[in-house]
């Protein structure tokens, strides 16, 4: 039988992309695969050769697409990294912009952004299947995490590509979407000659409809195993992760911060928030107090990333609420960067606003004065503090690495280290746990656990899976969809 796709000794011409060893790859039809590994293993490097992005050696790609009438690779293999989820308005759009209704009409509307095809028993399956149908109004930007993640994948499936590969489908998902993207995926498998590539960073992702596995670490490309022999060989990660010499030094930290002189850290007196005729909170209250732990829960598009940019002094609309932040009320003439600088912040959209190609010690300095990027050099003692979370996090060699040249999920654990630079008082983390493989995924939730025993310290976390929930939890906020 033909190999789909068949990759002999590939290696990439250019030395910056080339595995360790020379791939060996055969995908035959029917064959749905996971290609599995920890963060900086190599994956998308190896997608990259599979899909034919850089020239090899000697022996090109082979693929057979058999039925489709097209040959072309484009055609043929789509490719959802899911940082670019807006597609091609990304590079017009600015990190704050979905919370400034001045420059919200300039947006385009989700309708305008898919495209229209002849099968329309497929775009009603897919628009029903995702609720694609309340998000054709909506302007690209006021889409949650989740609903982009929606988007992106309709947009892809309306090309009816022959192979579809996928970077982390399920993070940022609740439970609901998830198990109806699964469904979806199972269908489109038994009905078409749909085969699914998917990229993950834990065997917890890899969904039942798997066949195969081909395992990546150490940038070397393993043999492919079928799923049951490859969930067989997977090994626990033990309890904790992080070393005791590491515990000893965040327990150890001197809080350098301005002594808050008030227990109440955020107040939300019915809050409301509507963009036109759509209602996104009503009448929400919430209290927050010194030292709590707070889970927020909610479906996506409940509206937990808006809650969070009035909490962050991203919204504009914060000053039309009755809202209190840190003691004060918001509009009574503290400065955004006076709240800022008691607030250690990452999320998925901060994840898609970092596009500049710095170093990644100037990308955790940023943190320190609260820019998407760094427009002030550091003082030396900064620095060094800068250097003391990459420790923290492991991922110290990256330092004088280009951002955009890591991996997804070394991006994620660089823009933790940011978040946590300036010891902050509030602690904002909105799926923290994205694309981390097992192990990182259990060091960072040892990180947490750790700086939240320290005295005074407030942490507000966003998680569609509760497992990622650290010990530490207090209390939970569970917001509806009005």
């Amino acid at each position: 039988m033909q190999p789909v796709i068949y990759i002999k000794d590939g290696v990439p011409r250019h030395p910056l992309y080339r595995m360790k060893q020379p791939v060996n790859l055969s995908i035959y039809k029917g064959e749905q695969i996971a290609i599995v590994g920890p963060n900086g293993a190599g994956k998308s490097r190896l997608i990259d050769i599979m899909i034919g992005r850089w020239p090899l050696l000697m022996n090109d790609v082979e693929y057979d697409f058999t039925p489709s009438i097209s040959s072309l690779v484009s055609d043929n293999i789509k490719y959802i990294t899911f940082r670019d989820s807006y597609g091609d308005s990304d590079t017009n759009l600015y990190y704050q912009q979905r919370w400034n209704s001045q420059d919200l009409e300039i947006t385009p509307l989700v309708r305008d952004l898919l495209p229209v095809i002849h099968d329309s028993h497929l775009t009603e399956r897919l628009y029903s299947l995702f609720g694609v149908e309340e998000m054709l109004d909506k302007h690209i930007v006021l889409l949650s995490s989740g609903e982009m993640r929606k988007f992106q994948i309709v947009k892809t499936l309306l090309a009816n590509p022959r192979i579809l590969i996928m970077d982390n489908p399920f993070i940022g998902l609740d439970a609901d979407t998830r198990a109806l993207l699964k469904d979806l995926f199972s269908q489109l498998i038994n009905q078409f000659s749909l085969q699914l590539v998917l990229v993950v960073s834990k065997p917890n992702d890899i969904p039942d409809f798997i066949t195969h596995v081909i395992p990546v670490e150490d940038l070397i490309c393993g043999e492919k195993n079928t799923r049951l022999e490859y969930l067989s060989s997977c090994h626990q990660e033990p309890l904790c992760v992080l070393s005791k010499e590491k515990i000893q030094r965040i327990l150890g930290l001197e809080n350098k911060n301005e002594k808050l002189d008030t227990d109440d850290i955020v107040q939300l007196d019915k809050v409301s928030i509507r963009y036109g005729n759509r209602c996104i909170l009503n009448n929400l209250e919430w209290r927050i107090k010194k030292g709590e732990k707070w889970a927020l829960r909610g479906e996506n598009g409940a509206g937990k990333s808006t809650i969070l940019s009035l909490i962050c002094a991203d919204n504009p609309q914060s000053y039309t609420c009755n809202i209190t932040l840190f003691g004060k009320k918001r509009g009574t003439g503290e400065s955004i960067w006076d709240i800022k600088k008691r607030i250690g912040y990452v999320s998925p959209e901060m994840f898609r606003s970092y596009l500049k190609n710095l170093p990644v010690i100037d990308i955790v300095a940023s943190g320190l004065f609260d820019t998407v990027g760094l427009y002030r050099r550091p003082k030396p003692e900064q620095l060094i503090m800068c250097e003391w979370w990459l420790d923290i996090f492991g991922i110290s060699h990256l330092k004088e690495r280009n951002f955009l040249h890591l991996s997804s999920g070394e991006q994620r654990l660089v823009l933790l280290a940011r978040a946590f630079v300036k010891d902050p008082d509030l602690l904002i983390l909105d799926e923290p746990l994205h694309g981390l493989d097992n192990h990182h995924c259990r060091l960072v939730k040892d990180i947490i656990e750790v700086f939240c025993q320290r005295m005074d310290k407030t942490l507000i976390m966003v998680t569609h899976y509760p497992e990622e929930l650290p010990r530490c939890i207090t209390n939970t906020l569970h917001i509806r969809k009005n």
